[in-house]
């Protein structure tokens, strides 16, 4: 009886391990932006290869990133950061869901990754 504390405390530490590794997971281009609205607010993780890139935009780097999944209305990331990337590269991108972003002149965004890291896919 006095190790089942000890027990528990260990099973709770890894079902807590477990979400975190949920959370970590990466998610396909398709399904963000599929689930957008659900996410909005929660920093996501997606692996693709750069398409486009504009830098030096508004203080931050946009760079867009597609996977091979969905289709024409939905197989697109755009990520903001202060880091960069090139067209072709292989990047994780993890950063926050933002809906609707208005940085006014045009630039509307219904779905955008902000303030993400990006690092070359290993």
């Amino acid at each position: 009886m006095k190790m089942l504390p000890f027990v528990m405390a260990g099973l709770m530490g890894l079902a807590a391990l477990n979400v975190v590794a949920a959370e970590l997971a990466a998610k396909t281009v398709e399904t963000i932006n599929k689930n957008k609205s659900s996410m909005l607010g929660q920093t996501i993780k997606a692996e693709g290869k750069v398409v486009k890139v504009n830098n030096g935009i508004m203080r931050r780097n946009f760079i867009h990133v597609q996977d091979g999944t969905g289709d024409a209305d939905n197989n697109n990331l755009i990520v903001t950061s202060t880091q960069t990337a090139a067209v072709g590269d292989l990047v994780v991108v993890s950063g926050v869901v933002m809906l609707n972003r208005d940085f006014g002149g045009g630039y509307m965004y219904p779905l955008l990754i902000d303030a993400a890291t990006v690092t070359p896919k290993k």
